[in-house]
């Protein structure tokens, strides 16, 4: 893994969810040879201020990459224009990287997966992302698979996917709209995305991740993804700014690793309906609650 690609760590407060975030990390295969570059966002109030610096202690402390690098900014930029303007810093300098967050715990196999599919596609102008995690559906799964649009809980990139992302959400949703594709968009109308999308235009929201999957959607670019997950969200706990605590995101991670090989790039129809059905399975009640938190963790 000697080409491997950059790992961009994106944290704020919680220092137990990043030491376990970390400590999957650093048992992956792989990350010995890694740089990990933790961008570590300002503090909102005084008690922030002191669980950001304990954290920061803490990240100066880390050890087991190729080399790490903090990047402490001095004021609050918030989870949505953090990840939007550090990874655009990132792909001023790297080809490529791969994206978490501070509260997505990886299997060891993680790494591996993400550099081989970055590698394997990364001359296809189709495939815009690499995914780590997949719903916890009741269908078993291909080993790998194709999704139209991006993903955002353990994920992967080239400079030339990023560079494809469009934040006016606004402009999206429009486009959304002429190309009457909302039925597709939104798995059905079972789907937390088009909600996500409108609330993020009214302000009801700050999601960069509704509009890098709107981004790719609309460019028929699409997402590979493994069938068993290889990242768990341990931010629905009620542990985050906004977030609340569900358990209906909760994936098994896989213990093995996954069998890489190249694809044709097309949509998998099973795996669209197991999707729509994941989400149609839902109580309307259960359903808004899990939307919400949905929305607020991203």
């Amino acid at each position: 893994m000697d080409n491997s690609a950059p790992i961009v760590l994106f944290t704020y407060n919680r220092i137990e969810h990043t030491k376990r975030t970390l400590d999957a990390l650093k048992s992956n295969i792989g990350a010995t040879n890694s740089t990990l570059l933790i961008f570590s966002d300002g503090p909102k109030s005084d008690i922030d201020k002191t669980r950001i610096i304990a954290l920061r202690s803490y990240l100066k402390s880390i050890s087991g990459f190729r080399k790490v690098e903090i990047i402490e900014r001095d004021q609050n930029l918030g989870l949505s224009r953090s990840i939007i303007s550090g990874l655009s810093e990132i792909f001023s300098i790297y080809d490529k990287a791969i994206i978490l967050e501070d509260d997505l715990v990886t299997s060891k196999y993680f790494l591996k997966y993400m550099n081989e599919a970055l590698n394997i596609y990364s001359k296809e102008t189709d495939v815009i992302s690499i995914h780590g995690y997949i719903y916890p559906v009741k269908e078993i799964l291909p080993e790998t698979f194709f999704l139209k649009g991006a993903d955002c809980w353990g994920w992967a990139t080239w400079k030339r996917g990023w560079d494809l992302f469009e934040k006016d959400g606004e402009m999206l949703l429009q486009k959304l709209h002429k190309e009457k594709l909302f039925n597709e968009f939104n798995f059905k109308g079972y789907g937390p995305f088009k909600r996500m999308l409108n609330d993020q235009i009214a302000g009801k929201n700050d999601s960069w991740a509704i509009r890098w999957y709107a981004s790719a959607f609309l460019q028929n670019k699409y997402t590979l993804y493994p069938g068993t997950s290889l990242v768990q969200n341990i931010g629905n706990d009620s542990s985050g700014t906004h977030s609340g605590s569900t358990q209906i995101y909760d994936s098994l991670v896989k213990v093995t690793p996954i069998h890489l090989k190249k694809i044709r790039i097309v949509e998998a129809p099973k795996v669209r309906n197991a999707l729509t059905n994941y989400f149609k399975s839902n109580s309307s009640l259960k359903r808004r609650i899990a939307t919400k938190i949905y929305e607020l963790l991203h």
